[in-house]
């Protein structure tokens, strides 16, 4: 049996970022560090964090006062900011900038109506929907479209691990109804590339594993796609989680993974199918990186040397990613 390794697959920057922000705040502040939300939606992540002391809480209400907390990758709403003022608490974000954008985009058009499409009860459209009024148009309902003036300069973002093709169509029945419509390109380039590599994928397979935990959107988004092009896909974190017969009789098996996904589960999946032959399909996306927040760039030193983090030289050479 051959396999076919998607590229690119695996971790993206804000992910990578958001690891490594609670990884820094253990060091620097001990355990427990809490987290509100699962940092990112892979179970073997969170439960390794959870190892090294980082505990994942439900809610922010959970907290205890004064502690220290990270807001998971996905974003928060402004509601969970003001209940850690009110409990003391410490906060570090953890907030994908990429999401951070699309909460910034709403905000910037607060004066005009809002139509965000995702995923009603997702934690990153909890977090968006909290940053202005807006409808939320869900695909997978049998959903309408708000009912506005024809000319209306509506505004349109998307939850940005949703199904490109999927959203560009929603957007496009939009822009249909509504001419004047200001569509914004929301959706992360990782989620967009990813899908591309499964789509090239699904052309050489029987079929195709997409690594990584079942409430993960961008893996569920993985899966659909690898399926809409006629190729049976699953969908697991570890080969525990699927029936051998799955695999009997293939000659070819696909192998991708999502963007909160370790590359160590792949490793395990490949130990686990032993292939006679592994093909790398795709090319490697171009490596980008999302700074830390201000107070996990080696706070000791950026003290020592510049006295305060709110030294105008400081904010320059943190800005141009001159320290890290």
């Amino acid at each position: 049996m051959e396999l076919f390794l998607a590229t690119p697959r695996g971790f993206c920057a804000g992910v990578v970022r958001a690891i490594e922000i609670v990884e820094r705040a253990l060091d620097l502040y001990g355990t427990p560090i809490y987290v509100k939300h699962e940092i990112v939606h892979n179970n073997y992540v969170v439960n390794d964090l959870a190892k090294k002391g980082a505990i994942t809480l439900k809610d922010i209400n959970e907290a205890p006062v004064g502690a220290t907390v990270i807001f998971s990758a996905h974003g928060s709403p402004p509601k969970d900011y003001e209940i850690a003022k009110t409990k003391k608490l410490k906060i570090i974000d953890a907030t994908c900038p990429l999401v951070t954008k699309v909460h910034n985009e709403a905000k910037k058009y607060n004066d005009k109506k809002i139509i965000l499409i995702g995923h009603k009860g997702h934690q990153e459209v909890i977090g968006t929907t909290g940053q202005a009024d807006m409808y939320v148009y869900d695909d997978r309902e049998d959903n309408i479209l708000p009912k506005y003036d024809s000319e209306e300069e509506l505004v349109v973002l998307s939850q940005t691990t949703l199904s490109v093709e999927d959203t560009n169509k929603v957007a496009n029945q939009i822009k249909n109804q509504y001419k004047n419509a200001i569509i914004r390109n929301d959706i992360c380039y990782a989620v967009s590339n990813r899908q591309n590599a499964v789509k090239e994928l699904a052309e050489m397979v029987e079929l195709i594993i997409v690594i990584g935990s079942m409430n993960s959107s961008n893996c569920v988004r993985l899966k659909e796609v690898a399926e809409s092009y006629g190729t049976k896909a699953l969908l697991a974190n570890s080969p525990d989680e699927i029936e051998k017969d799955n695999f009997y009789g293939l000659s070819n098996i696909g192998i991708t993974s999502g963007a909160s996904t370790p590359e160590i589960l792949v490793d395990n999946f490949i130990n686990f199918l032993k292939p006679s032959k592994i093909n790398i399909i795709g090319t490697d996306e171009r490596d980008i990186n999302f700074i830390l927040p201000l107070e996990l760039i080696h706070p000791q030193l950026v003290l020592r040397k510049f006295g305060t983090l709110e030294n105008p030289s400081f904010q320059y050479l943190y800005l141009y990613r001159i320290v890290s």
